[in-house]
């Protein structure tokens, strides 16, 4: 299993973090507020935690085969609320 970590700059961090986690709650099991959301999809857990300048996104227990989608996946979804700013700069950081 991978993981990866993206520090996203943003000042509505929280605001696609809720949106994001309303969005997937409908098909995930999903735990949030409005600093932290946890979103468990089927080939991996993505969990955001916003700060007032960034969004921090980490996509954890993922093999490594599903990563680079995961990654897709996450960025098209963020960037979609993020329309106005979008594309946001996510700077991926893989662990194995």
């Amino acid at each position: 299993m991978t993981s990866t970590t993206a520090h996203v700059p943003t000042t509505n961090g929280s605001r696609y973090l809720q949106q994001l986690c309303k969005h997937w709650g409908h098909k995930f099991e999903v735990d949030f507020t409005p600093e932290r959301g946890v979103v468990k999809l089927h080939a991996g857990v993505v969990t955001m935690v916003a700060h007032p300048e960034a969004l921090d996104v980490t996509i954890s227990d993922a093999a490594e085969d599903d990563l680079p989608r995961l990654k897709d996946v996450v960025v098209k979804h963020i960037d979609r609320f993020a329309f106005r700013e979008a594309p946001l700069a996510y700077d991926w950081n893989d662990a194995a």
